[in-house]
C-alpha cells in the first residue's frame, strides 16, 4: 500500500470559458468538481495505474465532505481522512478555451487545533506501519506546525518506508534536513531553497542539505534528477501546450509507481514524464488519458548525464 499524506486538501473546481477577460461577467461553459490538493491527485493516477493507495490528511465541514464523498467514487483510493472542525478550503481553475491558459484560484486552508494535530500524528504512524511508501504533498494549513513534515518524514524513515516530499518554502527547508529519499520541488521552489536559479547547482546543493535523491521538476523542459545512482535529465517528446494543473502531481505519482515497481531510475522519469505530459494535455485539470500516457511513454527522452551525482 502506498500512502499519501494531503494536510490541505481540496475540493477542486475547473469552470471553462469561451475567452476569459478582465472586468467582464463570463458564462462558463461546462463545470468539473474533484477532490483535490497535491496527495489526493497522486493517490488518483497511482489507483489508475493499479496500485493499492490509502490517502491521509484532514477534511472538514461541507465542503470536505463534498471531497469525501468524490473520493469515495475513485476506484482504488481508501479514504482516511480525519475530520477538522474547520471548512475544507476550494480550488478554482477558469481555463480560458480561446488561449487555453488557465487562471487558478486558491482558498486559504481551515485551522487545525492542537489536538486535532495530534490524532493526525496518531493515524499517521499506524498507517505507515503497514505502507511501502509514503508521499508528503502540498502546503500546511493553518495550525499545522512548520516543521510537520520533518517529523512526519522522521517516523516513515524510523519505521524503514521510504518517503517522497513535495512542498515548498520553510516546509520543504525543514523537511529536507530530516533526510527525505526524494524531494521534488519545481524551479522556483528549488531557488527559494538553495538561493540558486541555475537547475543543477540547485539540485546538488538540495541533496547536500539531506536528501537522498532531488527530482526538479523544469516545467516544459522535464525532470532532472540527482540520485546516489546517478544524474538524468528527462523529457517529452516535444513541448506540449495544455492546463499544467496537477502535473507535477502526475510526476509524483510515476516517480512513486516507479518505486513501488522497483524500476531504474531511467524508467522511473520516463514514467513521471509521460504522466505529467499526458494532464497536460487532458481537457480536465489534474487528469489524464490513459492512451495518450501509453503513447508517450516509449517517446519519452531520458538521457544520462555525465559526472557526479
Amino acid at each position: 500500500m502506498i500512502l499519501t499524506v494531503t494536510l490541505n486538501t481540496a475540493l477542486d473546481l475547473t469552470y471553462r470559458v469561451p475567452a476569459l477577460l478582465p472586468h467582464a461577467s463570463h458564462r462558463v461553459s461546462e463545470v468539473t468538481e474533484r477532490p483535490g490538493g497535491k496527495g489526493l491527485n497522486v493517490a488518483r493516477v497511482l489507483a489508475a495505474l493499479g496500485h493499492e493507495v490509502t490517502a491521509t490528511g484532514f477534511a472538514g465541514g461541507a465542503t470536505g465532505r463534498a471531497v469525501r464523498e468524490r473520493l469515495a467514487a475513485v476506484p482504488g483510493v481508501v479514504d482516511a481522512l480525519l475530520p477538522v472542525a474547520g471548512a475544507t478550503r476550494r480550488t478554482v481553475a477558469v481555463v480560458d478555451e480561446r488561449s487555453g491558459d488557465t487562471t487558478q484560484l486558491n482558498e486559504p486552508g481551515p485551522s487545525v487545533g492542537p489536538a486535532e494535530w495530534a490524532a493526525f500524528q496518531r493515524a499517521y504512524g499506524e498507517l505507515v506501519a503497514s505502507a511501502s511508501a509514503v508521499a508528503l504533498c502540498g502546503s500546511l494549513p493553518p495550525g499545522v506546525p512548520v516543521g510537520a513534515y520533518a517529523g512526519l518524514i522522521r517516523v516513515a524513515r524510523a519505521a524503514g518506508v521510504p518517503v517522497l516530499l513535495d512542498t515548498g518554502g520553510e516546509p520543504l527547508r525543514r523537511g529536507v534536513a530530516a533526510r527525505p529519499d526524494i524531494v521534488k520541488p519545481n524551479a522556483e521552489e528549488l531557488a527559494e531553497l538553495t538561493g540558486s536559479h541555475e537547475p543543477l547547482q540547485a539540485t546538488r546543493d538540495a541533496r547536500r542539505r539531506g536528501a537522498h535523491a532531488v527530482v526538479a521538476s523544469l516545467g516544459p523542459d522535464g525532470l532532472l534528477a540527482v540520485t546516489p545512482e546517478g544524474r538524468w535529465r528527462a523529457a517529452p517528446p516535444a513541448r506540449v501546450r495544455g492546463n499544467p494543473t496537477g502535473a507535477g502531481d502526475s510526476a509524483v505519482a510515476g516517480l512513486l509507481s516507479g518505486l513501488a515497481d522497483h524500476l531504474p531510475w531511467p524508467d522511473r522519469l520516463a514514467r513521471a514524464v509521460a504522466l505529467s505530459t499526458a494532464t497536460v494535455l487532458a481537457p480536465v485539470a489534474g487528469e489524464f488519458s490513459r492512451t495518450t500516457y501509453e503513447n508517450l511513454l516509449p517517446r519519452t527522452r531520458v538521457t544520462s548525464e555525465a559526472g557526479a551525482a
